[in-house]
């Protein structure tokens, strides 16, 4: 990690406590099974599935399983680039550098009218993709925002030092 000031010596770091925490594992372990399970689903079940849906349904299909696909690869390398960083291969500015290639607002899926067409199966898939979507923005938005500059521990007893400089006429300092 990069050499922090002494001012910040005694300071928690909030970023390096999440990417290291209970929550954050749970979260990498549910997103690498959300990755697995789609795979499996699209690979077997899902392929018969499509075959039997008619030919708008089956566009439909096509283009949301693409979407997930899409959607779970980008939350996949966020979950990974700061895995990374949980295990000490790579700092946090490193990857906020990395991260940058990754888009956590990509491939939204369509109208609910269009996802009804959906074997049930995929429509929960595309639901829990979304739901952990937002559970990596949201922790995304936590570490990687902008560090708040320590303030400045002022005497709090200057200011009543100074109220009684002022009563008694002296200048304040």
């Amino acid at each position: 990690m990069a050499e922090r000031s002494r001012s910040e010596a005694g300071l928690v770091h909030l970023a390096d406590r999440l990417t290291n925490s209970a929550a954050f594992g749970t979260l990498f372990r549910e997103g690498m099974d959300l990755v697995e399970e789609t795979a499996a689903y699209l690979d077997g079940l899902g392929r018969a599935e499509a075959k039997a849906l008619d030919r708008a349904a089956s566009l439909t299909y096509a283009t949301e399983s693409m979407r997930l696909t899409t959607r779970l690869m980008q939350l996949a390398s966020w979950l990974l680039l700061h895995r990374a960083v949980k295990e000490g291969e790579m700092t946090l500015v490193q990857a906020n550098r990395e991260k940058t290639k990754v888009k956590l607002t990509a491939a939204e899926p369509g109208t609910g009218e269009m996802l009804a067409k959906l074997p049930e199966q995929l429509q929960g898939l595309i639901a829990r993709s979304m739901t952990l979507q937002a559970r990596v923005r949201r922790l995304d938005a936590t570490i990687h925002a902008p560090a708040m500059e320590p303030e400045a521990v002022a005497n709090p007893l200057m200011s009543q030092m100074n109220l009684l400089k002022q009563a008694f006429g002296q200048q304040t300092g």
